[in-house]
């Protein structure tokens, strides 16, 4: 009955996974606030989806790109920028591709062609290309004068054009961060000329949407770099982990009617789950989208009747208990050496007692004011910890870790 074929958990691999749970804000913004206003020529800034991993950036991303296809709109592929890469290859590669969608590629205007040229040469060579190796306009500035053409002939099919940029934190070279940076927001800002009814002229942006997903340190690198421009042309979001409750709602097709599988001859089965054994999902995954997934995934294997119960959820836990505690250790290891002895000290007083000066003299400091702008990192940057009165933490699978026997069940 249950079998590795019809699975339909899918941790960590980025793809979208059958059994969706939260994030209903940010698909909604897709919706209802950033596709409608890009199609109606209304200027929006893009978005940058930050967050600690396992947390779902990338998948959300995803999905919000399988909804514009399904709109007929067109998408880049999931633009993955790998530790020391050059970013606008990448993206030169990938609006080439654009292009070919809106048949600019079969465009006899030499004017087109040689800006198409052009791109293909940032394609092969990105940011390492110089005015004095080839005659020509900057690379970033090809690549911007090629994604407005692209944005025009989209205006022409009534379509919306999603750009995706994942691992954005990986771009730490200065100069590539900046010229990526200024290509997708000139590219996205850039307004055109139409005549209205009544002869009246207007001033129309393109319907271009870019989405940068990534760690958070993005944040502070792009500000650091381009300030209040990117500010202004991005607006960030710094997710956090998932309510209970849609994590519960979204296991609530096992409960109820149970979960559609093919059977042995040729028909269908259902496989259910206890509520016991999804509040029992719940529990132990904590909020992480990741987790979630993986626990949902070995409870399955745990068994092959048509009941995924209590029992085969603990079972399968225990295979990937290393697992998770390697998921928290590895955030805790990206923290700067002052942000985990924060984290840590928060974590060893009772719940009631986190508060500014206490947090402060448990790490040896003699005023609150010493441990303000760590507290403000782990709050607005790193998604980490809530500076309510008392701190409480946001990332509850590193306050289970660091306060509790969790990942054991």
């Amino acid at each position: 009955m249950r079998t590795a074929v019809n699975n339909p958990f899918t941790p960590g691999s980025d793809t979208v996974p059958q059994i969706w749970a939260g994030r209903f804000e940010q698909l909604k913004d897709w919706e209802m606030v950033v596709r409608p206003r890009r199609l109606s020529g209304l200027a929006e800034r893009g978005r940058t989806i930050l967050g600690q991993a396992g947390l779902g950036k990338s998948t959300l991303v995803r999905r919000i790109a399988v909804a514009a296809e399904e709109h007929g709109d067109w998408v880049t592929p999931q633009l993955r920028i790998p530790s020391g890469a050059d970013p606008l290859k990448a993206v030169a590669a990938a609006t080439l591709v654009l292009a070919d969608k809106a048949g600019l590629s079969a465009a006899r205007e030499h004017r087109l062609r040689a800006l198409l040229d052009r791109v293909r040469t940032v394609a092969a060579q990105g940011v390492s290309l110089t005015l004095a190796r080839r005659d020509g306009p900057e690379p970033y500035t090809a690549l911007t004068d090629l994604l407005v053409e692209v944005g025009m002939a989209a205006v022409q099919r009534e379509h919306a054009v999603l750009i995706h940029i994942d691992e954005v934190q990986n771009i730490t070279e200065g100069d590539a961060l900046s010229q990526l940076l200024v290509a997708l927001g000139d590219a996205a800002t850039y307004e055109h000329t139409v005549v209205a009814p009544g002869g009246f002229q207007l001033r129309r942006a393109l319907p271009i949407a870019v989405y940068l997903t990534g760690l958070p340190d993005f944040a502070e690198m792009a500000a650091a770099r381009k300030g209040a421009t990117f500010a202004r042309r991005f607006a960030t979001t710094t997710l956090t982990p998932i309510d209970d409750a849609d994590l519960t709602m979204a296991l609530r097709p096992f409960v109820t009617g149970g979960w559609e599988v093919p059977d042995e001859q040729g028909g269908t089965s259902v496989v259910r789950m206890t509520p016991e054994a999804a509040d029992k999902i719940v529990e132990l995954c904590c909020g992480e989208p990741f987790l979630f997934q993986l626990a949902g995934e070995r409870a399955w294997y745990a068994g092959t009747s048509d009941v995924i119960t209590v029992d085969d959820v603990v079972e399968g836990w225990a295979l990937v208990y290393h697992e998770a505690v390697a998921h928290v250790e590895r955030i805790l290891e990206r923290l700067p050496a002052r942000e985990r002895q924060f984290v840590e000290a928060m974590a060893a007083m009772p719940a009631a007692e986190r508060t500014a000066v206490n947090i402060a003299r448990t790490m040896g400091l003699a005023e609150a004011a010493q441990v303000g702008p760590t507290a403000q990192r782990l709050d607005t940057i790193r998604g980490i910890v809530d500076r309510g009165r008392p701190y409480r933490f946001r990332h509850r699978a590193v306050e289970a870790y660091l306060t509790s026997d969790w990942p054991g069940a």
